[in-house]
């Protein structure tokens, strides 16, 4: 059984317990629930902001322990006064480290498009994360039948939220093209096999239709590669553990964005 799998079965068991503990009824009561949501589609197109998508991860299956004590008060402000468009947010425990908490936190303190990242299966997961304050959750396409897929998809635009459909290959591009995403992630990391390869991203570039937002995620290192990224038609950025295996990934963030703006006078 490879780790993707694992995670998939381990995480339908939780939301069965989750439903029991946290009925829909106490989410929909939420301070969050039926509050505006911000648009992450429009953030990571900004003009005046980096396309950076920030992320906040205590560990991960690939990598072991990265930060497990971040403050995510401290480094979600960071992360948008360092330029970031957006914050990601794990919430997954078991393989993660991360909770709903640490979202409802990033919430509290930040007014910015916030993306749930977890794997998401159930339409009670997308009602959660609306409770929580998300604004966008991660649909990913090797989880997930095409058909559920759309399902998911469809239901989180009837609570206003965004979708980032995120694939590996075109295989799973073309299956899902129908589905009513936003914007689309190529994942350069293999979440079976954890091999990471950012050219994943330039070859699949011209297959991803222009009405979405293109979104490269993961083995992003340096900001050289977010302009040649940029050549290829992509907005979005989503970086997490680059910044997390610092002591303080918000300064990290703010170096890697400052970098980039050189970079990018020198090229105009």
């Amino acid at each position: 059984m490879d780790i993707l799998t694992e995670i998939i079965a381990s995480k339908y068991k939780e939301v069965e317990d989750r439903k029991a503990l946290y009925p829909v009824k106490l989410l929909e009561k939420s301070i969050y629930f039926e509050g505006p949501t911000v648009s992450l589609k429009k953030y990571v197109t900004r003009a005046d902001k980096s396309g950076i998508i920030a992320e906040v991860k205590r560990k991960s299956p690939s990598k072991g322990v990265i930060n497990p004590y971040v403050s995510v008060e401290r480094t979600s402000i960071g992360y948008m006064q360092a330029g970031a468009s957006a914050l990601s947010v794990l919430t997954d425990s078991k393989y993660f480290g991360g909770s709903s908490e640490d979202l409802i936190t990033a919430r509290k303190f930040n007014f910015c498009p916030i993306l749930r990242k977890d794997f998401t299966v159930d339409e009670y997961q997308i009602i959660e994360a609306k409770s929580i304050g998300a604004d966008a959750i991660l649909l990913i396409a090797a989880a997930l039948e095409p058909a559920r897929l759309k399902e998911l998809a469809t239901f989180a635009h009837t609570l206003n939220l965004e979708v980032l459909l995120e694939i590996h290959n075109r295989e799973e591009l073309e299956a899902n093209l129908n589905a009513p995403a936003d914007l689309i992630g190529v994942n350069n990391r293999n979440l079976k096999t954890f091999v990471t390869d950012i050219t994943l991203s330039t070859q699949l570039a011209s297959f991803i239709p222009n009405e979405f937002v293109k979104v490269s995620e993961s083995g992003i290192e340096n900001p050289q590669t977010i302009i040649e990224l940029k050549k290829n038609g992509y907005r979005g950025f989503l970086m997490g553990q680059n910044f997390m295996q610092h002591s303080r990934p918000e300064q990290a963030c703010h170096e890697f964005i400052d970098n980039l703006k050189k970079l990018e006078r020198k090229t105009l």
